[in-house]
């Protein structure tokens, strides 16, 4: 079943073209990599689907609707949830506190209840911290609770932002480029960390330059260059793929 299915899709800038006429899905319960050269409409393909941008042409359909020219608030409400290519924490907030604020869409109290502190509003103020302290302890981040998104170690920092969008509750994960920053050793752990939460029953699609990272985890690799989708299949196809080698990798690349 095709959770996210993107026909035509182009996004212009005024004369510059940055996705051109890209066809692209993915299905439940899988690992798609966006890879291709900086400046190939990647991260502008996340912005057109998440809502950052409208598209100029072609149709996004998750679960069967279209979100295309939706708000990025309607899009993360349907159940699509998203990390930055530069991270954007709230640097003077805790990582708990953090993850509590990815909640804020699924939560039912309203500010009247908030500021009156209502029984009905403390009670769901303890389940969202209750499920910011589980998400924590599911990246890795357990013993950080207290400390500020600031003070964190870089790697961290990338695990925190994970956090903080599967607090969403999502359905459909987009991850911009996790492992930049990351040492080898926070790779493998992030590479451990992506595989447990699409086991558990996420779909996931990831920008990715570190290449041992994107082909290790991937079910399917999409490449784009110029805007325009130039290859598409397993990291085995891919990786031996002339038009990408010549594109992108400048090789091919080993298993």
């Amino acid at each position: 079943m095709a959770v996210l299915e993107v026909t035509g899709l182009s996004k212009s800038f005024g004369g510059l073209t940055a996705v051109n006429d890209v066809d692209f899905h993915v299905d439940e319960q899988e690992i798609v990599g966006l890879i291709g050269p900086n400046g190939a409409g990647k991260t502008t393909f996340f912005n057109v689907i998440t809502g950052v941008y409208e598209p100029s042409e072609g149709k996004i359909e998750f679960l069967g609707t279209s979100i295309a020219g939706r708000l990025p608030s309607q899009v993360t409400k349907l159940g699509i949830a998203r990390t930055f290519q530069n991270i954007r924490l709230f640097n003077d907030m805790t990582a708990l506190e953090n993850v509590m604020v990815g909640q804020h869409c699924r939560m039912k109290t309203n500010v009247f209840s908030a500021i009156l502190r209502t029984p009905r509003a403390l009670r769901e103020e303890e389940r969202v911290r209750d499920k910011a302290l589980a998400l924590l302890e599911y990246v890795g981040l357990k013993g950080h609770a207290g400390e500020l998104a600031m003070n964190l170690p870089y790697g961290s920092q990338r695990r925190l932002e994970i956090a903080r969008a599967m607090a969403t509750d999502p359905q459909l994960l987009f991850l911009d480029e996790p492992a930049a920053g990351m040492n080898p050793q926070e790779t493998e752990d992030l590479m451990r960390l992506i595989r447990r939460i699409r086991d558990e029953g996420m779909t996931i699609i990831l920008i990715e330059h570190d290449m041992r990272l994107v082909m290790g985890i991937s079910d399917r690799i999409v490449v784009l260059d110029h805007g325009e989708k130039i290859a598409e299949g397993s990291p085995d196809v891919v990786r031996q793929d002339p038009k990408v080698i010549e594109a992108y990798l400048g090789h091919a690349v080993e298993a």
